[in-house]
């Protein structure tokens, strides 16, 4: 079994969230993250199947956060953008092999 020691955690939001997924994540461990901006599609057929409205300019905010606080930084962000919100957000975390660049207590990983 594969051990992984951090996740990118991926968080789309409607635009002008990113600063709250930051300050949710920030508040579980996170350190900081990257913002991209997006825009965001679905069908006709599925806005009214699901009664939502999209708003299409997203933001995406990509956090890098090692796998002890993984969890905590999920459940923050989508208490605080979750789909039932105003921010519209999901939120995700894929696992990352190698990690180059990150300064942790005066070392380089």
């Amino acid at each position: 079994m594969i051990v992984y020691n951090y996740y990118a955690v991926f968080a789309i939001v409607n635009a002008g969230f990113a600063d709250i997924v930051m300050d949710a994540a920030r508040s579980a461990g996170a350190r900081g993250g990257t913002v991209i901006q997006a825009r965001g599609t679905i069908s006709k057929e599925a806005e009214k199947l699901y009664n939502v409205l999209l708003h299409p300019e997203k933001e995406i905010v990509l956090i890098l956060v090692k796998s002890e606080v993984k969890e905590q930084v999920l459940h923050a962000i989508y208490r605080e953008v979750g789909f039932d919100s105003s921010g519209q957000g999901i939120t995700f975390a894929l696992p990352v092999a190698d990690v180059v660049g990150i300064v942790e207590t005066n070392k380089l990983v």
